[in-house]
């Protein structure tokens, strides 16, 4: 026993010696050892990693000692025998992103199942404006895992909408709207659909000065409370007086306010406009509160109360660019619940779920995306983990009922007439008084048809 510790000290000086960082993870990706140049990268000790999970997700929830090891975790592949390289990642004290190459090299047993992983870490940075070349074994997933790790950080750092990825043009307005509303007091209005992240958008406003310093989040359903109880709740807020030296504040968050009864509007108008209302508003709405007041059914002055600032988010549906960095995202989340790791989608997958018209937005997706990890087997989901109900959607659309076809019954009976007096007038052989008698009819009534058919001057 004594030789085996023996052996070990002193591979572990050895590995200590080296200037490049290296770290060893067991089967369960559970970091075992890091040497001193990794501890010194991460700026973190022995003792915070040793023992630590390594998940596969790019949570900003990940804080300490379980963000430093998200960041060292290879992609479920590698494990799997698929890859030999990647991109790891820490955030410095200065607050950046450095990225930085990793080779892996598999420890015993199968390749397909190894006993556990050496990671050798390269001991420069790469540039914050550089991509990793693109190698044969590098996956989607990856490339995706990256951008959206990068993504949330540049997020974070703007408006604390960390959740909010995307880069189609629409997607683009409401981060830049985003951001806008969270450097200021003004009120906020966020419209858009069910699922599409309406409460995570009025969450992250308000938290974006920190969660010690945002003070309270105090949600309203409009659309299911009665008027009473939303009466004496603004109210009780109104007559709220924050202790001296107290620097935070609180937010009124109105969901659905486009369902707010009329009865409350008028006093609500009264108390929220008030100059001594201690919490800034942050309102949610299915369509723009100015919209519904011009139906008459919202009171104009508490429309424009509430909507200073308005973020408009799209459906699912209007935004497919950003649906492979949003699955990816998804997945990863569920990644960072649980000891299963999946790696990302297969294209085929991809292609699938481009293909889903997406009625319940965001919400649904994550939900589909949650199923299909449970089903998967490997370290991708394929086609076939993915719900039913995204396999009948595509048969659907691959086979699209056929429009039913009008029947003008005047042109239908027109045709009729035409084929059967022709029909007479051939066995008659031109003779319109036979063709009358084998039609039944008098002469004058043929020759009248056959003027109004065009079948004669």
């Amino acid at each position: 026993m004594a030789r085996v510790r023996t052996v070990a000290t002193e591979l572990a000086k050895l590995l200590n010696s080296a200037a490049q960082p290296i770290y060893v993870l067991d089967d369960e990706q559970t970091l075992i050892f890091c040497n001193r140049a990794c501890l010194d990268w991460v700026g973190s000790t022995a003792e915070q990693l040793h023992g630590r999970r390594c998940a596969y997700h790019s949570s900003p929830e990940a804080a300490g000692a379980d963000a430093v090891a998200a960041g060292l975790c290879p992609s479920p592949g590698v494990l799997a025998g698929g890859e030999v390289s990647g991109t790891v990642a820490c955030t410095g004290s200065d607050g950046r992103l450095r990225r930085r190459q990793a080779r892996f090299i598999a420890l015993g047993g199968r390749p397909e199942d190894p006993v556990g992983l050496i990671a050798l870490v390269d001991p420069d940075d790469l540039p914050e404006s550089e991509t990793p070349a693109p190698r044969p074994e590098r996956t989607e997933a990856a490339r995706l895992h990256d951008e959206i790790r990068s993504f949330r950080r540049q997020a974070a750092v703007r408006c604390g909408a960390d959740r909010l990825v995307g880069k189609s043009p629409a997607m683009r307005r409401a981060l830049a709207q985003v951001a806008l509303a969270a450097q200021s007091e003004a009120s906020v209005l966020v419209v858009g659909p069910p699922g599409s992240g309406r409460q995570h958008v009025a969450a992250a406003i308000h938290y974006q000065a920190g969660p010690k310093s945002a003070g309270s989040l105090i949600p309203l359903a409009c659309s299911v409370l009665g008027a009473d109880l939303i009466r004496s709740t603004v109210a009780a807020l109104a007559a709220k007086r924050p202790p001296p030296g107290e620097t935070s504040r609180d937010t009124l968050l109105l969901n659905e306010a486009d369902q707010l009864p009329l009865e409350v509007q008028a006093e609500m108008v009264k108390v929220l406009s008030a100059k001594s209302f201690p919490a800034r508003l942050i309102a949610t709405a299915r369509q723009s509160l100015d919209r519904v007041a011009r139906q008459g059914e919202f009171r104009e002055e508490l429309a424009s109360l509430l909507s200073t600032i308005v973020i408009e988010l799209p459906p699912l549906a209007e935004r497919r660019a950003d649906l492979p960095l949003l699955a990816q995202l998804l997945l990863e989340e569920v990644n960072a619940r649980g000891t299963k790791q999946v790696a990302g989608f297969s294209p085929e997958a991809l292609d699938r779920l481009h293909g889903y018209p997406w009625p319940g937005n965001v919400d649904e997706l994550a939900r589909v995306v949650a199923e299909a990890h449970e089903r998967a087997e490997g370290v991708q989901i394929g086609v076939g983990d993915l719900p039913e109900r995204i396999h009948l959607a595509g048969h659907a659309a691959a086979h699209p009922r056929r429009p039913e076809e009008t029947i003008v019954l005047d042109e239908l009976l027109g045709r009729i007439e035409r084929e059967l007096i022709q029909r007479a007038l051939a066995r008659a052989k031109g003779n319109k008084t036979k063709a009358a008698r084998l039609l039944g009819m008098t002469r004058p009534r043929l020759y009248r048809s056959l003027v109004q058919l065009g079948m004669e001057e």
